[in-house]
């Protein structure tokens, strides 16, 4: 009868496993100098080996030569322990077991020697689904248990497991399996079972994993009874519902080009061919992210599961491209993809997210902004390539208190409390030395009453200051106009820089001007 391929090549000892070392080296010590714990917590991602490793646990110390860090595999406690048929070995699915009753039934078991092995072991699995009551009544046998007996507790989710019984085992944390290490595992298994892979086909297979060698090795299964002893990187993304970099670069390549049409056909192409929007979504969040890393990086690097040729990829691909416009495209595909996890039309909120990347890709920083004030070339006038942050050409702080109220709004920004600052921005502020006074328009006051808010401002205003928000219409100071009185205040905003920048910014408002001459002297 056919066998799996993670079955049939699940470790069976220490030796055989890839990664987890802390792990490995930790417990083959512990059987060394004899300093085996009663009970254990395997905690981590699915398929990264933390029942396999409680079975070679229970082989190292039932085996007729150990306990051993080395079990022989041979004897009959060995190979009963492989085949999932030892009698002093209990492995109890906790997702089907989880009530008061069962557990009350392992407490006595517990009591009774084993019936041939050194040690009765008990593999709970999925620990975390066991109920309060039922982890109650198992919580002084697993504290004071008989000198033969072991718990191992596996779980995807440790949190869920209760602090007094963490407090009683010894817990081990199960990374996500190296990239290249599980494509080197892969090569080697296909070797064995004599099936033709190219290092791209198992580099797509390891990406299908995340980390996890029993998924990844699922996908070799699948793959092998699609395409047979030789198997096509096309072929596998097909089967899998993956997306090959080619086609997610044609995003890259019209963002690059502020290709909007570009897009929608991308969508079209997609929803032709019937592929899962929402999983396109997904991937494209991915690629934005390996871009950046490999930008960051600066070249090839392991926080990236690919290739090295898809790795080469990444980078010509994020060259067109500064961290910022990444960062903020990466930031937007998240947005798109949880918004199509509830949408009803999700062709429409695709095209939508995908037309707002090419129009973030079009905005212009505030430092070329403000440099296309030198008057050098008319470069304000054209589209701009992807740059670093959007222009926010702000409402001059035409509002009373406005250079404390243009710090505190820096502040805010730069804290991420975006509403809070668009608060501040429509609030008239009145400053004394004790109390700082906003007055909002009602929409805006929950935002200024935000815990966060206050020690900002206080941060900000450099002083212990109470803050008062009252209700309101804020009242703006007078526009300084060129016919004032002072006649370098009529020069000042006379200037053809000062003209531009007006230009460039209609809705600015200028609200003092001061003579730095009579300033310094």
């Amino acid at each position: 009868m056919y066998q799996v391929i993670a079955r049939k090549y699940r470790p069976q000892a220490f030796a055989e496993l890839i990664s987890q070392e802390h792990v490995k080296t930790t417990l083959e010590n512990a059987i060394a100098q004899r300093r085996i714990a009663h009970g254990y917590i395997f905690s981590g991602q699915r398929g990264t080996g933390k029942t396999t490793v409680a079975r070679i646990m229970a082989r190292c110390l039932n085996c007729e030569q150990g306990p051993t860090a080395s079990p022989c595999g041979k004897c009959a406690s060995c190979t009963e322990i492989a085949a999932g048929s030892a009698m002093d070995v209990i492995e109890i699915d906790a997702a089907s077991n989880r009530g008061i009753n069962e557990m009350r039934e392992l407490r006595e078991s517990v009591r009774f020697r084993p019936s041939r092995d050194r040690y009765k072991v008990f593999i709970v699995d999925e620990a975390h689904q066991i109920t309060s009551e039922a982890f109650n009544a198992l919580l002084k046998t697993l504290e004071e248990p008989p000198e033969w007996v072991v718990f191992i507790l596996c779980t995807t989710e440790s949190h869920k497991i209760p602090s007094t019984i963490v407090s009683r085992c010894q817990q081990f944390s199960f990374r996500s399996v190296d990239f290249a290490s599980l494509v080197a595992r892969m090569e080697w298994i296909a070797q064995q079972e004599g099936i033709e892979a190219d290092a791209e086909v198992l580099s797509v297979l390891a990406q299908a994993g995340e980390g996890s060698v029993r998924d990844s090795l699922s996908a070799l299964d699948q793959a092998i009874a699609c395409c047979g002893t030789k198997l096509n990187a096309g072929e596998v993304r097909g089967l899998l519902g993956m997306f090959s970099l080619e086609s997610l670069g044609q995003i890259s390549k019209a963002l690059a080009a502020s290709d909007s049409g570009r897009m929608l056909e991308v969508v079209e192409e997609l929803d032709a061919n019937g592929r899962s929007l929402q999983h396109f979504a997904r991937e494209l969040a991915r690629y934005f992210r390996n871009l950046l890393v490999v930008k960051i990086a600066g070249g090839p690097t392991r926080l990236v599961a690919a290739s090295p040729a898809e790795q080469q990829g990444l980078i010509e691909s994020a060259a067109p491209f500064t961290e910022e416009d990444l960062t903020r495209y990466l930031q937007l595909t998240l947005d798109l993809f949880r918004d199509l996890q509830n949408s009803l039309q999700p062709r429409l909120h695709l095209e939508i997210g995908l037309l707002r990347l090419v129009q973030a890709g079009k905005l212009q920083s505030i430092e070329e902004a403000l440099a296309g004030l030198s008057g050098a070339s008319p470069a304000a006038s054209k589209p701009m390539p992807p740059r670093a942050a959007p222009v926010a050409p702000p409402k001059a702080a035409a509002l009373s208190g406005g250079d404390l109220r243009s710090r505190l709004h820096a502040a805010l920004i730069e804290a991420k409390l975006t509403h809070v600052a668009d608060a501040v921005e429509h609030s008239a502020l009145a400053e004394s030395d004790a109390e700082l006074v906003f007055t909002t328009p009602k929409m805006y006051q929950m935002f200024l009453k935000q815990p966060e808010f206050e020690p900002v401002a206080r941060r900000v205003a450099g002083r212990p200051v109470r803050v008062t928000v009252k209700i309101g219409e804020p009242v703006e100071a007078p526009v300084a106009a060129p016919a004032r009185e002072d006649e370098a205040a009529g020069r000042a905003l006379s200037h053809p820089e000062v003209k531009r920048f007006q230009k460039m910014f209609p809705d600015s408002q200028v609200r003092a001007v001061r003579n730095l001459k009579e300033t310094q002297s």
